[in-house]
């Protein structure tokens, strides 16, 4: 079954806040409904379907659909970490499409920032093979970039880039955590985290959320919104398979992403704004060349000299900001890219960001761990009025 133009985006926020002592991750996650919600023109009433993943408390679809006041008929609790709320769009649209549920709410909140929090359930098989050599986050992004210079001879200024763009953006977001512009230099000039990574080719931390509303086309036609359609969807995983002919040069986002355009019968030339899944800027970096728009081995041409940069460059990209200034919130990037991708096609960014005549985008992301085991989703959006 084709998802396309199955289900339309109406209702998309992304909360203020990047840091909440005193708010709880159930209230995080209802401020966000109650937001998203408004923004679509609909009440708490009118959802029949609720997503949510592993960053939901207690027993998470179980404990927010009371807590929220649902009456719901439909529930996915999906995990696929960080962009799991990109698939969830297109679990959504096709919940929709199987007449499962005609209004959908997706949330995601969490307060890494203000409390401590668990990023992985214990007893992973993998752990006892892995964990004692220290494989961490950190470490298993720095191999990746290491292993894509080493091929392809990209450089720390190109992957320097990637942030410079990201700042240039992020000057314009009032809600931004880091919103001062910085210099290939200064980013060069960061401490070392993970070699070749620093300190700015990494993502920030933040307390927050956000939520997202997918209704059917009937729906859609009713509400005083713009119309956001979804085109097409991919999904796909990767493993290091016992370490057999691992590659860490390219992400399951080499499945997601032709899977999706493909679905939406259109192609990587044609985007006019991606959101992209910026945890690390080589996680950018992969998913750029993974996509098709540029070829392997040449990210690092293609992002150097604000080829990013919105106005300047040959791709705009994550205009807000991004994971890498602006929010990510609960170590959890994919629903922010969604919603900036939805403000891009209603022509509701921030002016001097703002893609002219913006009407194709795509939002995709990785979750896990890219240099050992990840998902990736892929999603591409259209305005049809």
């Amino acid at each position: 079954m084709s998802l396309r133009n199955t289900a339309c985006i109406a209702g998309a926020f992304e909360h203020p806040t990047r840091l909440a002592p005193d708010m709880t991750t159930p209230q995080l996650h209802a401020e966000c409904a109650a937001g998203a919600l408004a923004d679509a023109g609909l009440t708490i009433r009118d959802v029949d379907g609720y997503f949510c993943a592993t960053d939901a408390p207690g027993f998470g679809p179980i404990s927010m659909i009371d807590y929220l006041g649902l009456d719901v008929r439909h529930t996915d609790s999906t995990e696929l970490g960080g962009c799991t709320y990109i698939a969830h769009v297109a679990h959504a649209a096709a919940a929709i499409a199987a007449g499962k549920c005609s209004v959908a709410l997706i949330t995601l909140a969490g307060r890494p920032r203000s409390e401590a929090v668990q990023r992985f359930r214990p007893g992973a098989p993998e752990a006892a093979f892995e964990q004692w050599v220290g494989l961490t986050n950190h470490t298993s992004y720095g191999m990746c970039a290491a292993r894509h210079m080493h091929e392809f001879g990209t450089t720390s200024e190109q992957l320097a880039w990637i942030k410079v763009a990201a700042s240039q953006h992020a000057q314009h977001n009032p809600h931004a955590m880091l919103p001062k512009v910085v210099t290939v230099e200064e980013v060069l000039d960061s401490p070392m985290i993970a070699d070749p990574l620093h300190r700015l080719d990494c993502c920030v931390t933040t307390d927050g959320g956000g939520a997202l509303v997918v209704v059917s086309p009937e729906i859609a036609k009713t509400l005083n919104r713009p119309v956001i359609s979804l085109l097409g969807a991919g999904e796909a995983t990767k493993g290091p398979s016992g370490g057999l002919g691992l590659d860490l040069t390219y992400t399951a986002a080499a499945k997601s992403g032709p899977r999706a355009f493909e679905e939406a019968g259109v192609t990587p030339s044609d985007i006019k704004y991606a959101s992209i899944y910026d945890s690390f800027t080589i996680t950018v970096l992969l998913q750029l060349e993974d996509l098709g728009f540029c070829a392997k081995g040449e990210g690092g041409r293609f992002v150097a000299d604000g080829g990013l940069i919105s106005g300047v460059g040959k791709l705009p990209f994550n205009t807000d900001g991004g994971g890498l200034c602006n929010n990510h919130p609960m170590f959890r990037g994919g629903i922010t890219k969604v919603i900036e991708a939805v403000r891009q096609l209603r022509g509701e960014a921030h002016p001097a960001v703002q893609v002219p005549n913006c009407d194709l985008a795509v939002a995709t992301g990785i979750g896990g761990s890219l240099g050992a085991r990840h998902g990736a989703a892929t999603i591409v959006l259209e305005r049809q009025s």
